[in-house]
């Protein structure tokens, strides 16, 4: 017998996980474009593959797709402002841009300059499951950048991994 959890009580319980915070770019013939994700994670080492979640509603899902590259910015404490622009808080894509400092990789995707670490990725596959699309990411090249300590996500807030204690305390 299959118990069914609520969507809710599974958002609920996702808010709880604690995850880093990247910006997700592409550029190509489809246009610029950028976001914030948690949902980021290591797939294999042998060929080098990441993940990447995006809602499939987001107007940006068919750039992503159509340029077939995307680069992973992983973020720092001091990049907390950052984040909040690429989720949505400013929707003209070239302001988001201009309120950092950019490089590009050798396939042409935006990397952010402080990263801690960027990503350059091919689009390997994709596949839909429920309301996102995975973009599965063949790594081609690697950035590495700042030691500063990772921004994290965790209970709806951007957190510093000094901030953390127990949960909800």
């Amino acid at each position: 017998m299959t118990t069914q959890v609520a969507r809710l009580e599974f958002r609920e319980a996702m808010a709880r996980v604690c995850a880093p915070v990247n910006i997700v770019t592409t550029d190509g013939p489809a246009g610029r474009g950028g976001f914030t994700a948690t949902a980021m994670c290591s797939v294999s080492d042998d060929p080098p593959t990441l993940l990447v979640c995006m809602n499939e509603r987001s107007a940006q899902t068919g750039m992503f797709l159509a340029n077939q590259r995307f680069c992973v910015n992983v973020l720092t404490q001091s990049h907390m402002h950052l984040a909040a622009k690429f989720a949505g808080a400013i929707r003209d894509m070239a302001e988001r841009y201009r309120a950092a400092r950019w490089q590009t990789m050798p396939s042409g995707m935006p990397a952010l300059l402080d990263a801690i670490v960027s990503f350059d990725c091919e689009i390997g596959a994709v596949n839909k499951v429920g309301t996102h699309n995975v973009m599965f990411g063949r790594v081609v090249d690697i950035r590495h950048g700042s030691d500063e300590a990772a921004l994290l996500y965790v209970g709806r807030n951007y957190m510093q991994p000094s901030a953390l204690g127990s949960f909800g305390g």
